[in-house]
């Protein structure tokens, strides 16, 4: 007669050993909003995708620090467009960007980029009232940025094909409040400059979205990170 003692251990053995040996689910990740490119390698290899980034910047926020890509080098950013007189949309946009703060001001993996589309009038005196006011004190957290600080003759201009480049739109109206028209989108942008997701501001669900999408998108930054450093 079979012995069922004898049975059970070897088989605890066989599900214990399958179980250690089963490969590992890889982590959730955001997708990779935008174009892409598909490049043959010269070595006959396998295809490079390369992805689209944010295109090259130069700005100055509150502080009258200089801004570019490579001050983001390395963690994420949520990026988006207002004005400081804005009568619409705006207060609402940054009431929601405050409850992110919140969550998330005190980690140095994440920051946020307000980006100004009316530099003619918010020059940095007027984008450092703006951040005192919401109660922002360090500009290294939330950086309220004008593309018109160095002078530059087509600045307006400049900062309107950035907002193309993050997906949301703005431009001059004067049909609507204060002049300007745009729309309250948020970019997340991961450490490399490819936007990761797109929110809408004004809806609730959306903005809740996004706070569960961060810690997605900086676990994968961290893991990179780790990859990198333990080649």
């Amino acid at each position: 007669m079979f012995n069922r003692l004898l049975l059970w251990p070897a088989l605890a053995t066989l599900l214990l050993t399958s179980a250690c040996t089963e490969p590992p689910k890889e982590a959730a990740k955001l997708p990779i909003m935008g174009e892409r490119d598909v490049r043959p390698r010269a070595d006959g290899g396998p295809a490079d995708t390369v992805f689209a980034t944010v295109p090259r910047f130069r700005l100055v926020d509150q502080a009258g620090q200089t801004l570019t890509n490579q001050t983001f080098a390395g963690r994420a950013y949520i990026a988006d467009f207002f004005f400081a007189t804005c009568p619409g949309i705006c207060p609402k946009m940054q009431a929601e960007l405050l409850k992110v703060y919140a969550k998330y001001g005190q980690d140095p993996r994440l920051t946020i980029l307000s980006h100004t589309i009316d530099p003619a009038h918010d020059s940095i005196p007027v984008l450092k009232d703006y951040a005192q006011r919401l109660g922002i004190t360090d500009a290294s957290r939330w950086h309220f940025a004008t593309t018109g600080a160095h002078g530059e003759p087509t600045a307006k201009d400049t900062v309107f094909q950035l907002a193309k480049a993050y997906f949301t739109a703005a431009q001059p109206d004067q049909q609507s409040p204060g002049g300007f028209a745009h729309n309250g989108t948020f970019a997340l942008v991961d450490d490399q400059g490819h936007i990761r997701g797109l929110y809408d501001s004004l809806n609730p669900k959306e903005v809740q979205r996004l706070m569960t999408e961060i810690p997605v998108l900086l676990a994968e930054i961290d893991g990179r990170k780790k990859g990198v450093a333990g080649r």
